[in-house]
């Protein structure tokens, strides 16, 4: 049985796979098992397929919506291969990808042509290439905000925090040696560790929200994420002058790692979409026409209705 869109109808996918007469790799022409999923290909073939691409064939890659299934990858590959002038095709339903190796009087157009005509819905230009690049950046600030958060919170739970709430710990004279290790020497290179590791961190991890805090300013606007920002480097400051001077205080070096952790994870898992670079958004919204244009892309069912 061929997947149904929810109408019952066939996909655009499957009657173009039966108008040409071809078969994704492994097709058996019986029904896939529940949930639309269907044995990886190595459970059908008995190696790994291989192509021979010629030297001077081009790659593009095209960011998609509509690969659903591992049956679709595989009927979309098959439709791919079948087009004069493409050596080689891969589709990702994971990331919504498909790369297509093929002779460069091929155009990108009639590709993109092909793969609509699929119903799917192709993102326009260069998205793909853009969209995943910005997703590894955005991963990246991620494990920056994280790691170098963890960097920075060990040495004060194991230091700092024993000697600033000491009805917590039974031992006095564990609390009296931390604090002659802080009025030590050592301090010095302490925080210098701790001041550097916060502030990569939070050039880091927050650059889209800095870059987009620093234009709000520019304009005279005043903004969370301005206020946020304002807020890390008062505090980031606060906590250096009071680490190397002998301004009276405590040291937040944590408090802005704190910050740095939350504020990330919130905007790669709360509000903000990540498969494109944030710090543009502004200035994509600025330069978008106010009418749809007919080439943006339009959500679509699988039948492309």
């Amino acid at each position: 049985m061929r997947e149904r869109d929810h109408r019952g109808g066939e996909t655009p996918l499957d009657a173009v796979v039966r108008e040409r007469g071809i078969d994704a790799p492994g097709e058996t022409g019986e029904g896939d098992p529940p949930g639309g999923e269907t044995p990886p290909s190595d459970a059908v073939d008995s190696g790994p397929r291989t192509a021979r691409v010629p030297e001077g064939h081009d790659h593009d890659t095209y960011s998609v919506d509509g690969i659903d299934t591992d049956r679709r990858e595989r009927q979309l590959e098959a439709v791919l291969r079948d087009v004069d002038g493409v050596s080689d095709a891969s589709a990702t339903r994971r990331n919504g990808t498909v790369g297509v190796h093929h002779d460069p009087s091929l155009s990108r157009d009639a590709l993109r042509e092909t793969l609509e005509s699929c119903g799917l819905v192709v993102a326009p230009g260069d998205e793909a290439f853009e969209a995943r690049r910005a997703s590894q950046f955005a991963s990246a600030r991620v494990a920056v905000a994280v790691l170098f958060g963890l960097m920075v919170a060990t040495p004060y739970v194991a230091v700092l925090y024993p000697t600033r709430i000491e009805w917590l710990f039974y031992d006095p004279v564990t609390v009296q040696y931390l604090q002659s290790i802080l009025d030590s020497a050592m301090t010095t290179h302490f925080f210098i560790n701790l001041g550097a590791l916060s502030g990569i961190a939070f050039l880091v991890a927050c650059g889209p929200t800095i870059r987009r805090a620093t234009a709000a300013v520019r304009d005279g606007r005043f903004t969370n994420e301005a206020a946020f920002v304002g807020g890390v480097v008062a505090l980031y400051g606060y906590s250096t002058l009071t680490a190397f001077t002998g301004l009276e205080g405590a040291v937040h070096y944590d408090l802005v790692a704190y910050a740095i952790v939350v504020a990330t994870l919130w905007t790669e898992f709360g509000v903000t979409d990540t498969a494109a670079d944030p710090a543009s958004s502004d200035e994509s919204a600025a330069e978008a026409p106010g009418d749809v244009d007919a080439d943006e892309p339009v959500a679509m069912t699988d039948g492309g209705r």
